[in-house]
């Protein structure tokens, strides 16, 4: 009894197979029909390597939300050599709340040459050239997210020659702590001394003759530093054409997180428009000579996060490749076999076309009576 119940349930399962196995003897194979093949498996394999290659790539994904953190400190990291001698210069930072933060708190004032040599004119022209990609093609800044603790250093290399003249210019290097307000960053002529209703720079005491801001920006940054990451600011270069000349950089600030699959950091990206004009009070341009940095903080912030394709989704895809094809490529072979049968027909070509049989009438002529294949089935 329960062998008999064992097949019962085994004849059930047979009876809902949905792949019943086709004899041998009952298969035709064609030349067509293999080259078709041929292709389908071509086909399949390319684009199965293909969709490993996505599988193992990773995107970046960006989601915005308001900015809460308001209480924290923002750090500013700079190196900038400026064309005039340290003594002459004085940098500081002046916020909205009329706070000012003194250079002597956190940057260094080192005496240089503002001459470059010629392996760190290299360098600065490699880092232009990147900037100015990065700043068309964003997809270079992924790339940069992806890769940031892998990345090239971009601090300048140390000379590599002796210098043989003295130094003219004055690096100021380091990092401030600032309030998370908008705020100016400026370097001008004169140290900053405090004042009740704001700041001073003593610059009484400097001849206009020894003015000159051309400066380099080496590197300029909010945030905590990330090395490989370009900023829009880092390897600019500006000459002066008069003595009383201003350099303004208009900054936007946008708080960002970075979840990588290799790090996680808090930075900050930002966008910067340049102005540059010469003081002239006589013909109505007033102003300070000096290089002035205006920032303003964004109050969106922007995640970014690294993501994968799931195991589970590529699968589903490579099914959908195997299958679809197989069943494109068997659905065209049908339908260009169908075309060409109906052709044939039509033409009498190839298995249609007329065979003439020879009939025996009991006399000496024979007679040839054509047989023609009926094309309508």
């Amino acid at each position: 009894m329960r062998r008999l119940n064992k097949r019962k349930a085994l004849n059930l399962v047979k009876e809902l197979d949905a792949f019943p196995k086709i004899p041998e003897s009952y298969i035709e194979t064609s030349s067509s029909g293999g080259t078709v093949s041929i292709i389908a498996f071509t086909t399949i394999a390319v684009l199965s390597m293909m969709e490993f290659f996505v599988y193992q790539d990773t995107w970046m994904k960006y989601d915005y939300e308001v900015d809460k953190d308001f209480a924290s400190k923002l750090r500013i990291n700079l190196d900038i050599t400026v064309s005039m001698k340290c003594h002459y210069i004085g940098a500081d930072v002046l916020d909205l709340a009329e706070t000012m933060v003194a250079a002597s708190e956190g940057l260094k004032y080192e005496p240089t040459v503002f001459e470059l040599s010629s392996r760190q004119k290299m360098w600065q022209r490699t880092l232009q050239k990147i900037r100015r990609k990065v700043q068309e093609e964003h997809s270079l800044q992924d790339l940069l997210f992806k890769s940031a603790f892998r990345g090239s250093p971009t601090a300048l290399p140390p000379r590599e020659d002796k210098l043989s003249y003295p130094h003219d210019a004055c690096r100021i290097h380091g990092h401030l702590y600032v309030n998370k307000v908008a705020g100016n960053f400026h370097i001008t002529v004169g140290k900053a001394i405090p004042h009740p209703r704001g700041h001073a720079h003593m610059a009484a005491l400097v001849s206009h003759d020894v003015y000159n801001f051309s400066h380099r920006i080496d590197h300029y940054s909010f945030g905590e530093p990330i090395p490989g990451i370009i900023n829009p600011l880092d390897g600019t270069e500006k000459i002066a054409r008069d003595h009383n000349q201003m350099f303004q950089y208009f900054i936007t600030i946008v708080p960002t997180k970075l979840n990588t699959y290799k790090f996680t950091a808090e930075t900050h990206q930002y966008s910067v428009t340049e102005r540059e004009r010469v003081i002239d009070h006589a013909a109505g341009s007033h102003g300070v000579s000096g290089i002035f940095m205006k920032y303003d903080i964004s109050s969106l912030m922007v995640t970014v996060t690294e993501q994968h394709m799931p195991l589970g989704q590529f699968l589903v895809r490579l099914c959908g490749i195997i299958g679809g094809i197989f069943s494109t490529t068997g659905m065209l072979h049908g339908f260009v076999g169908f075309l060409v049968d109906v052709v044939c027909c039509r033409f009498k070509l190839g298995a249609y076309k007329p065979k003439a049989v020879t009939a025996l009438d009991g006399h000496i002529n024979n007679h040839s009576v054509p047989i023609l294949d009926d094309c309508e089935h």
